[in-house]
């Protein structure tokens, strides 16, 4: 499935994410794929913000899920293994989540709170 891209600064951070704005394309995810390039991600955007949960149950590379809010902020990081039904939820509505290799948030010393900018509008 090809999806648009965007470009995002998270932390100061350049990445390149597949935007999932659909209900299809949020369903499918990054499900079957084998690796992500570099700094390279998928954005989940939601029509109205809310508590969405994720799992990986066909994902086959382990994530990293940064929850964000509707204005941008980072409200947790969630690690994510591959093939588990095990749901990662949001601790407060997002209107975003972007999923990125498990560990790049934490390389780069991004939590919570932290701003992800050039955010597409749903």
């Amino acid at each position: 499935m090809l999806l648009p891209t965007t470009q995002l600064l998270v932390g100061g951070q350049s990445v390149q994410a597949e935007v999932a704005a659909t209900e299809q394309s949020r369903s499918y995810g990054l499900m079957n794929r084998s690796a992500l390039p570099d700094n390279h991600g998928m954005l989940f955007v939601f029509e109205h913000p809310g508590n969405v949960c994720f799992w990986m149950k066909d994902t086959l590379i382990p994530l990293s899920i940064a929850f964000i809010d509707e204005q941008g902020k980072i409200t947790n990081i969630e690690n994510m293994q591959p093939q588990s039904l095990t749901s990662h939820c949001p601790v407060r509505p997002i209107r975003y989540a972007l999923e990125m290799e498990q560990g790049w948030f934490s390389a780069r010393q991004i939590g919570p709170g932290t701003v992800v900018e050039n955010l597409p509008r749903p």
